[in-house]
């Protein structure tokens, strides 16, 4: 598709984000279009031998909720994916992986977004310390894998990428 950006304003720099409006020339107009620049991430699926999972509940300030999620986190300036993973894993649920394979990359946000998530499994799991930064609040909890999927079709576990790696390690298995 033939598209051009025009011109590129910022309106906020954040630690996380950062937000620019846009003038976009598409084929028939120019249209501004509100951007969220995001550096990307990963998450991880931590899978035990006899088919549990570490999940974590983490409270989430905008959500003001603790919600389920899979460990997962900001890439860092030059991180690769991978090594996020690995690194989420340890901070978040104390584990090293000895396996980590690639599922999937997601869009968490495409309309108005460009963080892409990628996912990985973790598995042969190796106890280590839990390294949490200053904002989390997390209680680690492991559960069949077959309940984490009941719950995510109760619409217990409502997290895009905890819905998809979960998903897509019931269906890798």
């Amino acid at each position: 598709m033939d598209i051009k950006v025009i011109d590129k304003q910022s309106i906020y720099k954040g630690r996380i984000i950062d937000l620019f409006v846009e003038k976009v020339m598409f084929p028939t107009r120019e249209v501004a279009m509100e951007c969220i620049h995001h550096p990307g991430g990963a998450a991880v699926v931590p899978l035990f031998p006899d088919k549990t999972v570490a999940l974590i509940q983490q409270y989430r300030y905008c959500m003001s909720d603790a919600i389920w999620e899979i460990p997962a986190g900001r890439l860092e300036q030059g991180e690769e994916p991978l090594g996020c993973a690995k690194r989420e894993l340890e901070e978040e649920v104390g584990y090293k992986a000895v396996q980590i394979r690639k599922l999937t990359d997601i869009y968490s946000a495409p309309a108005y977004c460009t963080e892409v998530i990628s996912i990985f499994l973790a598995q042969d799991l190796i106890p280590t310390r839990q390294q949490l930064d200053d904002d989390e609040i997390i209680k680690v909890v492991r559960l069949p894998l077959t309940e984490a999927i009941e719950k995510v079709i109760a619409g217990e576990i409502r997290d895009a990428k905890t819905v998809v790696g979960l998903l897509l390690t019931c269906m890798s298995l």
